[in-house]
């Protein structure tokens, strides 16, 4: 398909921080999926979680098959609209980066430990992660991404700055002050469908692992809209379908809808719009990429939903609860006694004052992965002294 006017170019990017020669068989930006995809932090999702804690079961989703998902249907949207399709996978698959162990539980209380101390953003620490915390490469901390990547991954939820807008995370604004985001502005096309995206999958995937999980029931959906016309819908056509596969198939068809929805409402933008650049895209004052409100109310409701009967549901938040007793007390450790970091976090700790070490502990924790944050605490908190 021919790129559309307003898709980013690789071959026009505004570039890197640290100035790299050109690879000779990747463009830009699927050179920045592939730092993404080749780093510790992106291997560390495998066992990061959304709702469920990483051992309660094998086929809930975890951080890293959710990144994957989106970054598919990120891939599928951009196709149809002419986008760069690398440039959305790569922001797709970047944009949880920066999250903790045990999902929004372990930002939560990462937030409310860190609030004497410049407190703690998920966006911001995902910005961390790939300016500053991978070290890999001889030249420079970080992955040395794109300015267009940077971008998106900043602005995942819109602009950052203007009227009724939250302060700047301080490492964002630190960032910005010293190479310009352009945080005002809506971001690229691309940016924007790897952000609807993430809606796409994270409320359907959702929907699915609360299902299989008991934690709530197919009758209980058919007053929502859309999703619970599409399960009488499925029902009629395949009476007597095992529940299994009738999450499956309405599952997918929900996705698809989203999809058409968000494909349909676009092309009507962008026909009433006409940007002819990535510029352009910037300067709109409103996103370009979209659903119609008859989705958007859909969306809503469906968030409604899932708010009270899957992530405040009692299993849950148990669950969550024992999460962040487990991050406060290794957070407060560490804090107090910072020669328990492991010896290169250790090092980094000496003659720091109390805000940076507690930033470095927030960096260590904020990359742990559930698994090795429950076998930390018990290393560290369990006092049975064995011979």
């Amino acid at each position: 398909m021919t790129p559309a006017p307003f898709a980013c170019r690789p071959d026009r990017s505004r570039g890197r921080l640290y100035p790299e020669p050109d690879s000779p068989s990747r463009s830009a930006f699927q050179r920045d999926r592939d730092r993404i995809i080749h780093s510790a932090a992106f291997r560390r999702l495998q066992y990061k979680t959304q709702v469920f804690v990483y051992h309660e079961g094998d086929n809930f989703r975890t951080r890293l098959t959710h990144s994957l998902e989106v970054a598919q249907i990120a891939r599928s949207i951009s196709r149809r609209l002419g986008l760069d399709e690398d440039l959305a996978e790569a922001l797709a698959l970047a944009h949880d980066l920066g999250h903790t162990p045990f999902g929004h539980a372990g930002e939560d209380m990462l937030q409310e430990l860190m609030a004497p101390h410049g407190g703690f953003n998920h966006n911001a620490q995902s910005l961390r992660v790939v300016t500053h915390l991978e070290q890999r490469y001889p030249g420079f901390d970080g992955l040395n991404l794109t300015w267009e990547t940077l971008e998106g991954l900043v602005k995942h939820n819109g602009p950052m700055v203007g009227a009724g807008k939250a302060p700047l995370p301080a490492y964002i604004a630190e960032y910005n002050a010293r190479h310009d985001l352009e945080l005002s502005t809506w971001p690229s096309a691309e940016a924007q469908v790897a952000a609807l995206s993430d809606d796409i999958a994270y409320n359907n995937h959702d929907l699915d692992d609360g299902l299989r999980a008991g934690l709530f029931a197919i009758d209980d959906l058919t007053p929502l809209p859309l999703v619970g016309s599409m399960f009488a819908a499925m029902t009629e056509r395949h009476p007597g379908l095992g529940a299994s596969r009738l999450i499956h198939a309405v599952v997918r068809e929900l996705i698809g809808a989203m999809i058409e929805d968000l494909v349909g409402e676009t092309e009507s933008r962008i026909l009433a719009l006409k940007p002819d650049s990535p510029e352009a895209v910037r300067g709109l004052g409103r996103p370009l990429v979209g659903f119609s409100e008859a989705m958007v109310a859909s969306d809503k409701a469906l968030k409604k939903f899932l708010f009270p009967n899957m992530y405040r549901h009692h299993k849950v938040t148990r669950m969550t609860s024992k999460a962040k007793r487990v991050l406060k007390d290794l957070f407060n450790l560490f804090l107090a006694e910072p020669e328990l970091l492991p010896d290169e976090w250790h090092r980094q700790a000496k003659g720091l004052g109390t805000p940076d070490t507690a930033r470095l502990v927030a960096d260590y924790i904020a990359g742990m992965t559930d698994r090795f944050a429950l076998e930390e605490h018990k290393r560290l908190f369990d006092l049975q002294i064995k011979p």
